[in-house]
């Protein structure tokens, strides 16, 4: 390692550190957390940790933005989610006449304006995803940076766009049926 290298790695120090020394009390305030989760509380925007889920082996990146309004996030096993990339549970209630959108209090809502968001176990979220209220994204599943994800996909599918749409499959039905049988023993 160079001089340079070692001033690099040096200063990145602290912002890690301060992170590990909080992500003991984000772990115990979230829903669940599996084992081997990788995240920087610090280096995130969470809110609603108490309806987060992530299971294990999960790593959410830098800069990563989660709001869990009252519906749950389910994040799975295996789940990369790259850097600056946002989910959302919630949206806010728009039909009301004669009412600011900031003025409509949570008790007001509609149970359409919050709906859970499932992130199944094995999926890529590339960067910059924001992915909306009411998704579920099947094993095994790869999302394309930039995507806009409004729909539900199912297991591995490869998704993309600006409203994402299904670019693919990433394997057939037989290799599907193998790749269950090898990873899930279904």
């Amino acid at each position: 390692m160079t001089i340079s290298g070692f001033f690099v790695a040096l200063s990145q120090a602290p912002a890690f550190l301060w992170d590990r020394l909080w992500w003991w009390a984000w772990k115990r305030e979230m829903k669940y957390c599996g084992k081997d989760v990788h995240m920087r509380p610090t280096a995130c925007t969470i809110k609603g940790v108490n309806n987060l889920s992530v299971g294990d082996k999960t790593y959410i990146s830098k800069g990563t933005t989660i709001y869990c309004t009252d519906a749950p996030l389910t994040i799975g096993k295996y789940v990369a989610i790259s850097a600056n990339s946002a989910i959302f549970t919630g949206d806010h209630r728009s039909d009301l006449i004669g009412r600011f959108l900031m003025d409509i209090s949570v008790p007001e809502k509609l149970p359409e304006n919050d709906q859970p968001v499932v992130i199944e176990d094995d999926v890529w979220v590339g960067a910059r995803v924001i992915i909306l209220k009411g998704v579920t994204i099947g094993h095994g599943s790869i999302i394309a940076a930039g995507s806009v994800v409004t729909k539900s996909f199912p297991p591995y599918s490869i998704i993309g766009g600006v409203p994402a749409r299904l670019i693919k499959m990433r394997f057939s039905e037989d290799q599907i049926r193998e790749n269950d049988r090898l990873l899930y023993g279904k």
